[in-house]
């Protein structure tokens, strides 16, 4: 592969500076070009940021996205790998890229919300102890990480632990990927203590809720939760 001549066609590109999305649908149309083949490297975020330009944090968000989808692989120390040719790429490229389109980015979070609700009135028909003590603990792990970059980790162990408590693996699979797309936004919603702190306390709620077996009660709160945690991440992208 050429990398100065894929380079130079972002370049050329008409990209939108500091949107991670739009970096990600850059480099998605240049995956499925002519310029790579399955297992080639990509340039590093230094060269691909300078091509762009936008930030490294923008390219390392957007390749971040593309490996959730399955379109890239980054291997530690040595760099991102395309993980297939554009070929066997384009049918899942044609399905996922719009949401990596800001302007998508509240119909996601709408689906993400009625998905979230529906595993947490699942989760609280079958709750057991033992699913208990673990919301509890994962509650205990966001209190003592406000104010750090940790708390985000703790904060979608919860979610996960309640999709993981449904027993449905397409509700926990999608509900996965929706969560893993909005990240991209996420991790900057919730960059201010009292939102932290605010999500604590729905997350409590959704916890009681479903500790006491009351699946409406549970539903009723992931989704208020839901709501304000909807209207952090389209603040943060607005912000951008």
């Amino acid at each position: 592969m050429n990398h100065e001549s894929m380079l130079e066609s972002l370049r050329s590109a008409d990209v939108v500076p500091s949107v991670s999305g739009s970096v990600a649908q850059q480099l998605l149309s240049m995956l499925l070009g002519d310029h790579m083949a399955a297992g080639d490297r990509l340039p590093p975020e230094r060269k691909l940021s300078e091509a762009l330009g936008v930030g490294r944090s923008a390219v390392r968000e957007a390749l971040a996205a593309l490996e959730v989808l399955g379109i890239v692989v980054t291997r530690a120390g040595s760099g991102t790998y395309l993980r297939a040719s554009s070929s066997e790429l384009l049918p899942q490229t044609l399905s996922w890229s719009m949401l990596l389109d800001q302007d998508q980015m509240e119909e996601l979070a709408f689906v993400r919300s009625a998905l979230e609700r529906a595993a947490a009135e699942r989760a609280a028909e079958v709750v057991t102890s033992q699913d208990a003590e673990r919301l509890r603990a994962l509650i205990q792990a966001q209190r003592d990480h406000i104010g750090k970059r940790a708390y985000v980790d703790a904060d979608v162990a919860f979610h996960q632990h309640i999709a993981a408590m449904a027993k449905n693996p397409i509700l926990d699979d999608l509900l996965s990927t929706a969560r893993s797309l909005l990240r991209i936004w996420f991790e900057h919603a919730v960059d201010r203590e009292e939102d932290m702190q605010q999500a604590i306390r729905e997350h409590i709620a959704v916890a009681d809720a479903i500790v006491a077996g009351d699946a409406e009660a549970a539903g009723l709160a992931m989704q208020r939760h839901m709501g304000t945690a909807t209207e952090r991440i389209l603040r943060s992208a607005r912000n951008r």
